[in-house]
């Protein structure tokens, strides 16, 4: 948002400097980061209003740092260059999550890869040809009978002219285009994976705007990747390079920012060892200590848990808490290849000296923490932690947590590990999974897409208990909300009626003294007796939908009984 308005004036967050783009932003806080308390507050909410707390308050800051360095003292945090997602626009890496798959419609391009010394080729099919040119090898599944003839023979990168090793493996999936296909170890997962069984060189032909680098022929330097791909397609086919293309739909990783494509690419950044910290996480949910509502979450939840991968915590953004480490700028020597830790301090605050080699010439390291590393902290370090405060010891572990789907592995997840790994206790027994509200054609609701519907505003016009009911009214158990104002229409009615019939009865007590306390289920008037029958039978199964979290279930049968019965 801040960086939108400076865009208006015609700069950038860089024309500024990060010091002051950060005091933008905590001004931009202490004007905004008041709503949505205030929206909580005119919905009803009953929380301990003094208690409120931020990710980035100093005593929340200290418990990040402390988080960080005891995963780095346990070999649980590390450093390396390792495939990401990454950002061109926001020039950052992204975890996994927060670079969903979205179905483009793409082409898949057979090119011809010249074999040496021959007049012949091998065809191989690409989504991405621009990558081809930090192709080191082609692949083929070792069961293929077709490309036996390749394993002595010499392929040749078109264009660039670099000699490729031809290898076998297992996970090259004969029916995808020809069967062959090539691998470019720096900017794509899989290949990454072959890249290191393989021992293939990674060459990494991109610079963080996706524009191509020093490693590319010189024509194609700086060029965008996407005009790259246009340039190298009219090149090939004035070689006689292109077979064919034809549609494809390709699933391309989104940055959940910005929405732009993001693009695989080796980089050095910092890494969490998930699997450890999973497993007892995923033993807490087996074995029934955690449940999810609705049950199905489970499943999600553990399929997810069963197939983590290391966590990519470190964001090139300027927002957040800066990584807690410092660089030794006489002795640091570290690389993921190494593994050396020297002239690497993971400290709270930036040491007087080096350990090791006693230089005062420290530098820190310019990353910042994915937002989430913060978060996963919040059931406890809200309470004080890592001081072991009275608030901690009453208030941990909570019984439970409401949560949308879509931050199932962001922040439930992460929660459940850091709460079992740093406190050695689950943070909450009960998971209730609501669903995501979206505007009536069926996109999420968003500020930056403008299709929200302020809840002050509802509430202005209709009443904050209107409002809630409507909502839960309208959530059927994990489901998403289609919400319109329209929608908040049958909370006023029935808001109203409620409020009509108790004037009514309240009258008609006044009037004829009636006492509601002597009113009986046996009572020698059948119809008393009848309405309390239902009234009890309704509050029994009111209670039980309660108690299993189907708040949609509860508010139709509160709804029923008291419209129709």
């Amino acid at each position: 948002v801040v960086e939108k308005q400076l865009a208006k004036d015609g700069k950038r967050k860089e024309d500024i400097g990060r010091a002051e783009f950060e005091k933008l932003l905590w001004a931009w806080k202490e004007e905004y980061g008041s709503t949505i308390i205030n929206q909580l507050k005119r919905l009803g909410a009953s929380c301990d209003w003094e208690k409120t707390r931020f990710t980035m308050d100093s005593e929340y800051s200290d418990a990040v740092k402390e988080t960080f360095i005891r995963l780095y003292k346990k070999g649980l945090v590390y450093r390396g260059n390792y495939i990401i997602n990454w950002c061109p626009r926001c020039k950052t890496a992204l975890s996994d999550e927060e670079a969903a798959h979205k179905d483009i419609d793409g082409w898949l391009y057979y090119i011809r890869y010249p074999i040496k010394d021959s007049r012949d080729y091998v065809v191989v099919a690409t989504t991405r040809p621009e990558t081809m040119l930090g192709d080191t090898a082609l692949a083929i599944n070792p069961s293929d009978k077709r490309f036996k003839h390749l394993k002595n023979s010499a392929v040749m990168l078109p264009i660039v002219g670099r000699q490729l090793k031809v290898i076998e493996d297992e996970a090259i999936d004969p029916e995808f285009g020809t069967g062959a296909v090539k691998v470019t170890p720096a900017h794509d997962p899989v290949d990454f994976m072959l890249g290191k069984k393989h021992g293939l060189e990674f060459i990494n032909i991109m610079n963080g705007d996706a524009t191509l680098n020093e490693n590319v022929p010189d024509s194609f330097k700086n060029m965008d990747r996407f005009q790259a791909r246009e340039t190298l397609i009219t090149l090939l086919k004035e070689q006689n390079l292109i077979d064919k293309k034809e549609p494809h739909t390709i699933s391309a990783g989104h940055c959940y920012r910005c929405n732009t494509i993001i693009e695989p690419r080796v980089s050095l950044q910092w890494f969490v060892k998930t699997k450890p910290l999973a497993q007892p996480a995923i033993k807490v949910v087996q074995e029934e200590k955690i449940k999810f509502y609705p049950q199905r979450w489970k499943k999600v939840y553990l399929n997810w848990m069963h197939n983590i991968q290391d966590w990519c915590i470190s964001r090139q953004i300027w927002w957040g808490h800066r990584i807690p480490v410092f660089y030794c700028q006489g002795c640091y020597e570290s690389d993921d290849k190494t593994g050396s830790k020297k002239g690497i301090i993971a400290a709270k605050e930036m040491p007087d000296k080096c350990p090791d080699c006693g230089s005062k010439e420290l530098v820190q390291d310019p990353d910042v923490l994915d937002t989430w590393f913060s978060s996963w902290l919040w059931p406890f370090a809200t309470l004080g932690w890592p001081k072991p405060t009275e608030e901690l010891k009453f208030f941990y572990p909570t019984n439970c947590l409401v949560t949308a789907s879509e931050i199932l592995f962001f922040w439930v997840a992460r929660m459940i590990m850091s709460g079992i790994e740093f406190i050695g206790d689950i943070p909450f027994s009960d998971v209730h999974i609501h669903g995501t509200v979206r505007d009536e054609k069926g996109i999420k609701m968003s500020k930056s897409l403008g299709n929200i519907i302020d809840p002050v505003e509802i509430i202005d016009k209709f009443g904050a208990d209107a409002l809630r009911f409507s909502l839960m009214l309208s959530a059927a158990s994990g489901s998403d909300v289609y919400l319109t104002e329209e929608r908040f229409l049958v909370g006023r009615n029935f808001c109203n009626k409620i409020w009509n019939a108790t004037r009514f009865i309240l009258l008609k007590i006044e009037q004829n003294n009636i006492k509601i306390n002597d009113l009986d289920i046996d009572s020698t008037d059948p119809i008393d007796s009848w309405l309390l029958k239902e009234l009890n039978a309704t509050i029994a199964s009111v209670s039980s939908d309660i108690d299993k979290y189907s708040l949609n279930e509860a508010t139709k049968k509160i709804y029923d009984f008291f419209w129709h019965v």
